[in-house]
């Protein structure tokens, strides 16, 4: 009865280091706006695949079970908001904030990434059904998993969100300004398709 840490923890890295909607969302927010203003939206984002780690630890697969037709509707919700997230992206431009009227995603922005991010949601579900031995007790797989996935948030999301600041100095007021929004929302779009599909 436990969970396989050191397994899990490759899994979590693997999975938390690739892209996908979050990881495009932090960074296009650092491209766009640099790296320190984007911390507060990081730190959302963060914090927010908590708000569904504890519920999925504590039964929501038993929900899942029972009302099926609850969890496609959710999931296709869930795609539809990252699409709408993928649009803004690529209409985005790397201005310099003197000229920008606009305000980074901020903190409760975040938080609501992961739990509208199916890739999240496939992440966490394969933790549990991969990892955690049957009998384990909810509170010991769910806390276990939850650690391990926030220490992997901690490490590699400000390194993608670090990434976008460098790739905009390089190309803010370009001509490749537009194609590497466009190209971030495109990897957005993509990486959602992939897992939902």
């Amino acid at each position: 009865m436990s969970v396989a840490v050191i397994s899990f923890s490759v899994f979590a890295a693997s999975q938390v280091g690739t892209p996908g909607p979050a990881n495009m969302a932090l960074l296009a927010t650092g491209a766009r706006f640099g790296f320190r203003a984007a911390l507060p939206f990081v730190a959302g984002v963060a914090l927010g695949k908590q708000l569904i780690i504890w519920p999925i630890g504590f039964g929501v697969m038993e929900l899942a079970e029972a009302v099926p037709g609850l969890f496609e509707a959710l999931k296709w919700l869930s795609v539809a908001y990252i699409f709408w997230l993928a649009w803004k992206v690529a209409n985005l431009r790397l201005t310099t904030a003197s000229a920008d009227p606009q305000t980074p995603p901020g903190f409760a922005a975040g938080l609501l990434v992961h739990p509208l991010n199916p890739k999240a949601w496939a992440m966490i579900v394969a933790g549990f059904t991969n990892f955690v031995t049957p009998g384990t007790s909810a509170l010991m797989a769910t806390a276990t998993i939850a650690i391990c996935l926030l220490s992997a948030q901690a490490v590699l999301h400000p390194i993608w969100t670090y990434a976008g600041d460098r790739i905009a100095r390089r190309v803010a007021g370009t001509r490749g300004e537009i194609y590497l929004m466009r190209t971030l929302a495109a990897l957005t779009v993509l990486s959602v398709l992939y897992v939902a599909l």
